[in-house]
């Protein structure tokens, strides 16, 4: 048993991956928002690597999470929307890890979808917050979604709340997250740990208690950078994505906003002190002189730039996530080159010192090298796609240097120069003056790509899929593949004769080894 401070795994880190859910770095005061208090991000961050330009790969959860475990962009695992399945056969970095003699518990959100709720994971402590069937799957054979109010609804509804059914889920992770570093640390297992810990917050709907909402005022609170666009004005795929998001159903005024914005602070200030839980307990075990600790998003948040909301599209505010890597020894700095989460799993196979090839070829790169400050060789571009709601097509973003390119299938081109154009409000596609550099993402962006032969693949994936969503909803014969946390409480507190040296590792931590009697007792004659 482990009875010191020391990992007994110290020829590998530990890693603790902490994920949040739809987190614009443009709202973090690492990245010059003047008013949200995040002081333990605060604290992680001034002492990592903060990757200043990190994108998802794909700005939707599930698909975007299969992705990153996986280091494989979305197309390349059929990750077409938040209802497709994440295939058992795909090997995650949960399974390479495991590989390199790690145990691996996930604690919290993954948004995984299909009978396989593990992948690579030893164990769950928390069920899903989301479904795990194919409830979310899009039909693209509908000229409009059903129901499409739903979404936009949730700014005109934000405010304060007593409750709400994601504080109860991350309370929850937040818990089982804190204990299971305790048990890490006094438990028998002297493996280096990959311990998952992914909360909800700030995922809408844009509610928060009073405690994180009196943290700020309600004249303090900005208005978008880019006011609402009108509709005849915004590019077409914007013009299907707000027809799916329901906007023409609703006139969201200034108020709606400044409110939607102020609890998504209270929500961003709550999950950053369940994270700072986590932290502290990592501290005071001292666990974190041998821990990688990496932090990052899932996608971003649209929170009202151009009169947009939640994610959905390649504009900035949407695909940009927040991404931070501490690791003993390595000098905090920034990193400006772009950079995504699929380059995540061979950071962690770098840094866990994996030295032969992975079994199957990965869409990312290490970054260990921009984290050292050494950016030689590093390809300095992103790729993101989409094909969920809104438009029915694949789409597919590139982002290389400053220029972001960006194609929707049977829709004209967008081209952004983000450096010159941070808002995205000049599409450069066709223009003379940058005719190399659109030949250039274009031939990059169908390099690997066939956007006819693809919506074809996910049509039909869609049809299939939707006829077993409909049959379990006659029926409750089917299984939603819900994950069900079981606790073995037969080794937990004081159990009998076989259990006691295990009961008696958990009085206490630190350990303290028993103390033997000096002196036999006296006899009983």
């Amino acid at each position: 048993m482990n009875t010191t401070n020391e990992n007994p795994g110290a020829s590998r880190p530990n890693i603790l991956f902490i994920q949040v859910d739809q987190l614009v770095p443009a709202a973090l005061s690492v990245h010059g928002h003047p008013l949200v208090k995040t002081p333990h991000l605060d604290e992680l961050a001034a002492k990592s690597v903060i990757f200043e330009n990190a994108y998802c790969n794909f700005p939707l959860c599930s698909p975007s999470r299969a992705s990153m475990l996986a280091g494989r962009l979305p197309y390349n695992i059929s990750q077409w929307d938040n209802g497709a399945e994440f295939f058992a056969e795909i090997p995650t970095l949960a399974h390479y890890l495991k590989a390199l003699g790690y145990s691996t518990t996930l604690c919290g959100k993954m948004h995984f979808i299909g009978p396989d709720q593990f992948h690579g994971y030893e164990e769950r402590l928390t069920t899903d917050i989301y479904p795990s069937d194919f409830s979310w799957t899009p039909n693209w054979d509908q000229k409009f979604r059903k129901g499409g109010g739903i979404r936009v609804r949730n700014v005109i509804e934000s405010g304060r709340c007593v409750r709400a059914l994601q504080m109860d889920f991350d309370n929850e992770v937040e818990y089982h997250a804190v204990q299971k570093i305790y048990d890490l640390v006094r438990h028998t297992d002297d493996r280096p740990f990959f311990f998952t810990v992914s909360l909800s917050h700030p995922h809408p709907p844009y509610v928060i208690s009073d405690k994180y909402w009196d943290l700020y005022r309600d004249e303090d609170i900005d208005l978008p950078r880019v006011p609402e666009i009108p509709f005849e004005e915004l590019d077409p795929f914007s013009q299907t994505r707000a027809i799916a998001m329901g906007h023409q159903y609703y006139d969201i005024t200034d108020d709606h906003i400044r409110t939607a914005r102020h609890a998504y602070y209270g929500m961003i200030s709550y999950v950053d002190e369940k994270i700072g839980s986590v932290l502290t307990a990592l501290k005071e075990t001292g666990l974190d002189k041998n821990t990688v600790v990496i932090f990052t998003g899932d996608h971003g948040e649209m929170l009202g730039e151009r009169g947009m909301w939640l994610k959905d599209t390649f504009y900035e505010w949407s695909v940009r996530v927040p991404m931070f890597i501490y690791a003993e020894g390595i000098a905090p700095r920034r990193v400006t080159e772009n950079v995504s989460l699929v380059d995540l799993v061979p950071t962690c196979l770098e840094l866990a010192g994996k030295e032969d090839e992975p079994v199957t070829e990965l869409d990312g790169d290490s970054l260990v090298g921009l984290m050292h400050g050494s950016s030689g060789g590093w390809k300095d571009e992103v790729i993101s796609e989409w094909s969920a709601t809104g438009h029915p097509a694949p789409s597919r973003m590139v982002r290389r240097g400053n220029y972001k390119y960006w194609v929707s299938e049977g829709l004209p081109p967008l081209l952004f120069d983000l450096e010159n154009d941070p808002d995205e409000l000049e599409n450069l596609a066709g223009r003379d003056e940058v005719k190399e550099v659109e030949q250039g993402l274009h031939e990059r962006l169908y390099s690997d790509w066939d956007p006819a032969a693809l919506g074809e693949r996910i049509r039909t994936s869609q049809r299939r899929r939707l006829l077993l969503r409909d049959l379990t909803e006659t029926t409750d014969k089917y299984s939603n593949w819900a994950v069900q946390t079981v606790r073995d409480d037969s080794r937990r507190y004081v159990r009998g004769r076989a259990s006691s040296f295990y009961a008696k590792a958990l009085q206490r931590y630190p350990f303290v080894e028993p103390v033997e009697p000096d002196h036999e007792p006296p006899s009983a004659d």
